[in-house]
């Protein structure tokens, strides 16, 4: 069982990262960013919100190695404190950012208790 979550959250991390990615403007938009007009917004979403986690993903799966995916919890663990200092600090919508919070927390507390 436990193999099998581990591979749901790196697949949904492939996909979450496949629209950074692949769509970077769409990502924007759902992530409520402006892209500047040098266009380099658009690489930072490729490289930072898509090719990162899409890499980290493919990795976790391809070598099945449990402290891959504790690594994969240790950035999701990451990205939910500072989603939860940036409600605190900067009050973005309650709601959405509540949601990715928890898109974050999950998976990072699923991964490092059943993997390290």
């Amino acid at each position: 069982m436990i193999d099998n979550l581990n591979i749901l959250i790196a697949l949904m991390t492939i996909a979450f990262g496949a629209f950074g990615f692949i769509a970077p403007r769409y990502t924007a938009s759902a992530l409520d960013l402006e892209i500047g007009p040098s266009n380099m917004g658009l690489s930072e979403l490729r490289a930072s919100v898509g090719g990162l986690f899409v890499a980290m993903g493919l990795f976790a799966i391809w070598s099945g190695l449990p402290m891959a995916y504790a690594l994969l919890g240790v950035a999701y663990t990451g990205a939910a404190i500072g989603r939860l200092m940036s409600i605190f600090l900067d009050k973005p919508p309650f709601k959405k950012a509540m949601l990715y919070f928890g898109l974050e927390a999950g998976p990072a507390a699923y991964l490092l208790l059943a993997n390290l």
